[in-house]
């Protein structure tokens, strides 16, 4: 069975950092891209970074740019997302997922991978 699994969401104040990690489990996605959504109370979801297999391509929505960088590690298979400056407006159930789909888009329009979520609440 193939898991997501993501940790490191709380509770913090503005201008605080985080560390949200997500631990894939069931089968490995070296060789494909991961990433990280969030879906905030009465929005849609949305793609808030993203990472190709090998590490070198990234894409960041334009909210998130320069404040969160994502990374990962193939041989853990495992996918961070560092967080800093964060802002009430980034309070949100942050996914972590994957795409094993044949896409040519970047980002990722699909992801077929999805983790359970992980609550992030930035108070002013």
């Amino acid at each position: 069975q193939v898991q997501l699994v993501e940790s490191g969401g709380g509770l913090v104040q503005a201008g605080d950092s985080l560390r949200l990690s997500c631990t894939a489990s069931g089968r490995t996605f070296s060789r494909w891209p991961m990433g990280w959504f969030r879906q905030a109370p009465g929005k849609e979801r949305e793609s808030v970074a993203q990472i190709n297999w090998n590490g070198l391509t990234t894409y960041y929505a334009d909210s998130v740019r320069g404040r969160f960088t994502i990374s990962r590690d193939n041989a853990k298979n495992t996918v961070d997302l560092q967080m800093n400056n964060l802002k009430p407006d980034d309070t949100a159930v942050y996914y972590c997922a994957a795409s094993t789909l044949l896409q040519s888009q970047w980002p990722r329009s699909t992801m077929n991978y999805w983790g359970k979520g992980t609550l992030v609440n930035v108070s002013s």
